[in-house]
């Protein structure tokens, strides 16, 4: 790019479809006159975490750390964030969004080695993704690492937890702890079973684990109460021949999780004739 604002103003106007599931939120985010900084890029993931996006049109050492030091402001004002959400997409989504996960996704044209080892060691969701420009009419993204990230519960300070009066939310390693050890047993087989698939890895957020590629192909919950398990996948069911007790259409039933298909696996046999879907899914988001 012969600019940084060029690279910018490309992924801001096409943010959904170059960032699975992105939606754009603001352009030169002002921080404030104490933190006195500006935000490239925010917005909103299908998981309804906020996302920080920072742009170096070269090869940088910095834009991890910068994105880093803005995501510290970004939690530390998540009123802020809210109202934005609230203005752009209305009061529901403003409620929805997900403060377990929030995420740094940096596109430069290529990273040192320091970046990749930092964005390892850092317990934030950190998306390192490199672009490449070919003549004048195509631009490429590649993920060149991608970081989970560690315990929800470290992104929100002591003094915000104290401050909430909301109900604290059961994660799905909270619901583990409530079930019989066999489906502790068909949880952890079917994680290997999502992992395995290829490319892509897993993140514990407020409700459920998401399992993404490009996109999430999975949403798992745990049902302590009903001693099942339940996956979201990005399959239509319109294409599947639903059978009660087992899969569902949920494209107008509201639900935890992106997907419209909705699987109950309660046992090994409904994990093992699940997997079609699971691997149709899957290859959809790529």
């Amino acid at each position: 790019m012969e600019f940084e604002r060029d690279l910018q103003r490309l992924v801001e106007a096409n943010m959904e479809e170059m960032l699975g599931g992105v939606r754009f939120m603001a352009s030169e985010y002002s921080t404030g006159p104490v933190h006195r900084g500006r935000i490239d890029s925010l917005g909103l993931d299908e998981d309804g975490s906020p996302v920080l996006v920072e742009y170096k049109r070269t090869s940088s050492q910095s834009v991890l750390s910068q994105g880093l030091f803005y995501l510290a402001w970004l939690i530390e004002n998540r009123g802020e964030f809210e109202a934005l959400v609230e203005q752009r997409l209305g009061p529901e989504a403003a409620k929805q969004v997900d403060w377990s996960r929030p995420r740094v996704i940096c596109i430069a044209a290529d990273y040192a080695r320091y970046d990749l080892v930092a964005a390892g060691m850092s317990h934030h969701r950190v998306d390192l993704v490199v672009y490449r420009r070919y003549g004048d009419d195509l631009v490429t993204l590649d993920l060149a690492a991608s970081v989970a990230g560690g315990c929800g519960s470290s992104t929100v300070g002591q003094s915000e937890r104290m401050r909430s009066s909301s109900p604290v939310r059961r994660t799905v390693s909270d619901a583990l702890t409530q079930v019989r050890s066999e489906l502790r047993e068909l949880y952890e087989e079917l994680d290997a079973r999502l992992l395995d698939l290829g490319e892509g890895h897993s993140v514990e957020l407020q409700h459920y684990v998401a399992y993404r590629r490009r996109r999430n192909f999975a949403c798992v919950r745990v049902l302590a109460r009903e001693q099942a398990l339940v996956v979201f996948l990005r399959v239509d069911p319109a294409t599947v021949q639903l059978v009660p007790g087992w899969t569902r259409d949920v494209r107008k039933i509201g639900h935890l999780g992106t997907g419209e298909l909705e699987v109950r696996i309660a046992s090994v046999e409904d994990l093992d004739r699940s997997m079609s879907l699971l691997r149709t899914s899957y290859a959809a988001a790529a």
